[in-house]
C-alpha cells in the first residue's frame, strides 16, 4: 500500500512493507523504518522508533484527507494523497466553472443521484455518485443553487467528460 503525504511544500512517499500487530516496516522516501504504533485514544497515537517514544495527536482538518498533527515539539498540516484523493482531485477539475456542468474524467457507472431537477442545493452537497476504477466518487455542488438538468439516470454507463448534472448557482 503506497500513499503520499504533503507536509507544507514537501511530498513524502510512504509504503507499508510489513505489518505484524502494532509493528510496521515502512519505506519513507526510499528509506526503511521499523516503528511500533499504538492508538492510545481517539486521534492520539504513541509511536516507538529507535527506542524513542513520540506522542502524536491527529485532528481532522477542514477537507477530507487533511489533518493537523501535533507532537510535543512540532505542529504540521498534512494532506494524505492516496489514489482516491488523486481521482477526486482530477474530478474537481472537470467542473466547468462557466456553466457549472459536472462531468467525470473517466468512464464509469452512475451509482446514485440523491437530487432531482429543480432541487435547491448547498455548496458542497453531493449531487451524483459515480463508480469508476472500483472506487465510488461523490460529485458535489460548486455553490448554492438549483439542479437545472440531470443528463443521466442511476445505473447508466457514462463516458469520460460526459455531462452528468448541471447546477445553476446563485
Amino acid at each position: 500500500m503506497s500513499i503520499e503525504l504533503k507536509i507544507d511544500s514537501r511530498i513524502a512517499k510512504i509504503e507499508i512493507l510489513e505489518k505484524v500487530g502494532s509493528k510496521y516496516k515502512v519505506l519513507i522516501d526510499n528509506r526503511e523504518y521499523n516503528v511500533d504504533i499504538e492508538k492510545v485514544e481517539s486521534g492520539a497515537y504513541s509511536i516507538l522508533y529507535n527506542g524513542q517514544s513520540i506522542n502524536m495527536e491527529m485532528i481532522e482538518g477542514h477537507t477530507p484527507n487533511h489533518y493537523k498533527v501535533n507532537t510535543i515539539d512540532n505542529y504540521y498540516e498534512i494532506d494524505v494523497i492516496d489514489a482516491a484523493t488523486r481521482y477526486r482531485s482530477a474530478s474537481k477539475r472537470h467542473l466547468d466553472a462557466g456553466d457549472n456542468i459536472i462531468s467525470t474524467p473517466m468512464p464509469g457507472k452512475i451509482v446514485k443521484i440523491p437530487v432531482s431537477e429543480g432541487d435547491a442545493v448547498e455548496e458542497g452537497q453531493t449531487v451524483i455518485v459515480v463508480s469508476a476504477m472500483k472506487m465510488e466518487s461523490e460529485y458535489k455542488s460548486p455553490g448554492i443553487g438549483t439542479v437545472k438538468k440531470i443528463f443521466v439516470r442511476e445505473g447508466d454507463a457514462v463516458e469520460g467528460q460526459q455531462p452528468l448534472v448541471e447546477i445553476e448557482t446563485i
